[in-house]
């Protein structure tokens, strides 16, 4: 590329992405690309070639913003009520960055459209984690973002799908294409890996967020664990050629002999299965590691390096490791291959699944229960049975092995089923593919990853910082059948200290000292507060109309303590004495 050709090529990625690097106070230095194709993945979206490309460069912002003041590390060695909240500090960064930039890259969205939230990751706790460690600051279900009177008819359309029973998700759908408006539904996780990112780790915390073409099925909240497997699409084609059903449902052995069908000669110790891994996951997980190794297959383990020559992590993250499904040579030229294996949170299944077409894999998942406690194959049938019928008791003491069961759990699985069902999920199918989530026969993704730290799986650098104030940063733009590695140098057009605050909620900041009685006020400052009360304390808002009702007692102190409490609740009364028009949403319970 010559000079000019590159001053052109980052002049006009300045241009597309100005409403988010202007959000964040960000000068784009310089722009790499790197294609698995000829032409841009922008010519392979259902979305304008701006929005795309600002899409990426929020990505690319949730990453560095993060990394820079997100307190990455800051969780190492701490005991658990601190290491907690380093956590959530994180998640709350994370989750406020990518907010920013979707509300500003959707002033320029087309007139008749908007973004709703459908999956969020991080509504509840992981294995090992207790209760309080699940109600994370995160974008969750039905957060609509588009130009203000779209947003508006969605965000009216959103309350009544939540709130009233009658109103079914094919009506919420229909009604707003009757009023000619087309909604892109989204799979965020602002912070994968967080765990990681609090104690400092080198690999693996990055910024996943997914857009449709369409709104996903799901009618409320919901957040569980699913069953998924993925394995190279050529597996399933030699299973099909073979009249053998593969999905996740089909024992191992015959995936294996699928495998060797698909690529003869291949070792069975070279056939390298990814699952999550830990003692906490033995009851879980400890059949199907047997199922595996049984026919000669490898089990992944923490250290195993990748063919990018990072080793790899099994703790969490079941998304990225979806990157690597497929086959390689080593230099003896021995074939390898590599599937996903176990289960994932939702949006991650989602998210992973999506991506098959890009990825050429195939994936296949299964509804498991939120408390998650047996064995796959069990969860499995769990969530399959029908919480109305009489014998349903019975039925499920036989799926759980026991004569007999107390009412409270049997009443705590109805309870689960009940909430999938709620949620509009596809219960009743043999296994579920990313179809099944989407309304039409026919629909589009586009998925972009900002890299806060190097990915073991693909080879993606994290941010590196190349000067005092420049930043090199990492994102891939994937669509099902395009895909692009970006990295955007930045210079912060701040000191890094004035920087904090344009990457930090205003709650965030007056947390840590900042006087809001002392500081300028501007009319945004009502929008961005109830957007992060939205974000940091979801559980504790009741909407009623166009009102947000807080109930700081609803707040488990373990999830913010309570002085952080008090302060928020001071902050909110005077912003609702001082500036009553602009507030008028905001009612303190």
């Amino acid at each position: 590329m010559t000079d000019i050709e590159k001053r052109n090529l980052v002049a006009q990625w300045a241009f597309d992405t100005r409403p988010v690097l202007l959000r964040f106070h960000l000068w784009l230095e310089d722009v790499e690309v790197e294609r698995q194709q000829p032409e841009p993945v922008s010519a392979y979206t259902f979305t304008p070639r701006g929005i795309a490309r600002c899409i990426a460069m929020t990505s690319a912002a949730t990453a560095l913003g993060t990394r820079l003041f997100g307190g990455y590390g800051g969780g190492a060695g701490k005991d658990k009520s601190a290491y907690n909240q380093v956590k959530k500090a994180a998640d709350a960064i994370s989750a406020y960055v990518m907010s920013e930039g979707l509300w500003s890259l959707t002033r320029t969205i087309p007139e008749n459209h908007a973004i709703m939230v459908s999956l969020g990751e991080g509504l509840m706790p992981k294995a090992g984690e207790t209760p309080e460690m699940g109600a994370n600051p995160l974008l969750g279900f039905g957060r609509v973002y588009g130009r203000p009177e779209v947003a508006k008819v969605v965000d009216r359309a959103v309350h009544r799908l939540l709130n009233d029973p009658a109103h079914s998700y094919e009506r919420f759908y229909g009604e707003l294409q009757e009023k000619g408006i087309t909604l892109w539904g989204a799979a965020v996780d602002t912070l994968e890996n967080t765990s990681r990112f609090a104690e400092g780790k080198p690999t693996g915390p990055m910024a996943v967020f997914h857009l449709f073409d369409s709104p996903l099925t799901v009618a409320r909240p919901y957040e569980s664990y699913m069953g998924c497997l993925t394995v190279p699409r050529r597996v399933s084609q030699a299973a099909e050629e073979a009249a053998v059903l593969l999905d996740y449902r089909t024992p191992r052995e015959k995936v294996m002999r699928a495998i060797e069908a698909a690529y003869p000669g291949v070792q069975r110790a070279n056939v390298h299965v990814w699952t999550l891994r830990g003692k906490s996951r033995v009851g879980r997980l400890g059949q199907l590691w047997e199922e595996w190794k049984q026919v000669g297959a490898h089990l992944v383990e923490d250290g195993w390096k990748a063919p990018s020559g990072i080793e790899v992590f099994t703790d969490s993250g079941t998304y990225a490791p979806t990157f690597l499904v497929g086959s390689w040579k080593d230099p003896a030229g021995a074939t390898h291959v590599f599937l996903c294996d176990g289960y994932a949170a939702s949006a991650e299944a989602m998210q992973a699944a999506s991506l098959s077409e890009v990825l050429e894999v195939d994936s296949s998942m299964a509804i498991f229960s939120p408390t998650f406690d047996q064995p796959c194959d069990v969860e499995r049938r769990l969530m399959q049975l029908d919480r109305r019928a009489p014998d349903f008791a019975a039925r499920l003491a036989e799926a759980l092995g026991v004569k007999e069961l107390e009412a409270g759990k049997v009443k705590s699985y109805a309870d689960a089923i009940e909430d999938a069902e709620m949620s509009n999920m596809p219960l009743g199918k043999r296994v579920l593919r990313a179809d099944d989530f989407l309304p039409e026969k026919s629909w589009k993704v586009l998925a972009s990853t900002g890299y806060m730290c190097d990915d073991p799986y693909t080879g993606a650098p994290g941010v590196e910082q190349l000067s005092e104030t420049t930043y090199k940063v990492t994102t891939r733009l994937a669509t099902r059948s395009a895909s692009s590695l970006i990295s955007f140098t930045f210079r912060l057009m701040e000191p890094l200290a004035e920087a904090r605050h344009v990457f930090s909620p205003l709650l965030v900041r007056f947390l840590s000292g900042v006087d809001h009685t002392r500081r300028a006020v501007k009319i945004s400052d009502s929008g961005r507060i109830r957007n992060e009360l939205q974000t940091m304390l979801s559980q504790a808002l009741e909407h009623d109309g166009d009102r947000i009702r807080v109930h700081f007692d609803r707040v488990d102190e373990k999830v913010m303590p309570k002085d952080k409490q008090a302060a928020i609740r001071k902050v909110l009364e005077w912003y609702k004495a001082n500036h009553p028009v602009w507030f008028e949403w905001l009612e303190l319970a």
